[in-house]
């Protein structure tokens, strides 16, 4: 509960700014506000989500891949000899909200997530400096259980998500998010792990060129809520937009591309000492490919 007053009292002076704004609206400030757009090329980072929404009426269509490490050497081309995959199915609703599905090979996970924009960063006759998103996910883990002779139950194989994305675009070369999460596992892998996670994530991103981008995400998982091994989750990397096509090419150390995957089961550093004191390397390569489909086209276009 503290950390939930806590949360309320950072949150509660955008909320009346956006209150304010709206009386301004009622007043008959009725100029139209700039808003900020293309904070981050798709609605991701990384592997977490970005402050962007898919855009109203248009389906964009995502593979991803995470492969092995790249200490693997040669034998297996670095890591890309393994590798899981996720396909999912992002939708923009409105301009402030937007669901997704997906399914990945690793547990044969199915997730869901609806999106919505709070408040948008915007100039002129409304001035919000910041992007306040929220962001609720599932997971269902669909593989089979590995002991079927015990007594196992459907909700054992569910996770949720709570996240709050607040952002803000500084100028046209970078933006900066920070990212406080709450992760439920129904079940946990030890008695000693907390059934409820908390996380802080930060990310941003830094334009090159006018179609290239330098991505960097990481989350921090405070100590004392898992019992088993784990490392906080790295990663950085580029994306590359080529018309209607994203490509997002990065360095991570997570294996996972759900939330309570990456987050609460990533278990190497992107450097670390092995048992027989050589230094190990737990960066692997994965990218993420986005392409949108106009589904249904705006009113104007029409």
């Amino acid at each position: 509960m503290k950390k939930l007053y806590f949360l309320f009292f950072f949150l509660a002076p955008l909320f009346l700014n956006a209150q304010d704004d709206d009386l301004l609206s009622l007043l008959g400030d009725d100029e139209t506000p700039n808003y900020a757009t293309a904070s981050f090329k798709t609605n991701r980072v990384i592997n977490g989500h970005s402050i962007e929404n898919t855009a109203p009426g248009v389906l964009d269509f995502k593979i991803s891949h995470r492969f092995t490490q790249l200490r693997q050497g040669l034998y297996d081309i670095f890591g890309l000899d393994g590798a899981s995959i996720r396909f999912g199915f992002d939708y923009g609703i409105t301009d402030r909200l937007m669901v997704g599905v997906g399914r990945s090979s690793k547990e044969k996970i199915i997730d869901g997530f609806a999106k919505y924009k709070i408040l948008r960063q915007s100039s002129g006759s409304r001035n919000m400096p910041v992007t306040l998103t929220y962001l609720i996910d599932s997971q269902i883990k669909t593989v089979k259980f590995s002991d079927a002779e015990r007594d196992n139950k459907f909700t054992s194989r569910m996770y949720f998500t709570h996240q709050l994305l607040v952002g803000r675009k500084f100028n046209d070369r970078f933006t900066l998010q920070l990212m406080p999460t709450l992760v439920h596992r129904n079940l946990t892998t030890t008695p000693g792990d907390k059934n409820d996670v908390y996380a802080i994530g930060i990310a941003g991103r830094a334009k090159l060129t006018k179609r290239v981008a330098f991505n960097a995400e990481y989350y921090y998982v405070p100590d004392g809520q898992l019992a088993t091994p784990f490392a906080n989750s790295l990663s950085v990397g580029f994306d590359i937009e080529t018309g209607g096509h994203v490509f997002q090419l990065h360095l991570t150390n997570s294996p996972d591309m759900t939330y309570k995957g990456f987050i609460t089961e990533t278990q190497e550093e992107w450097f670390f000492k092995g048992s027989d004191g050589r230094m190990l390397s737990g960066l692997r390569f994965g990218f993420n490919i986005s392409r949108v489909f106009t589904i249904v086209k705006p009113k104007h276009l029409n």
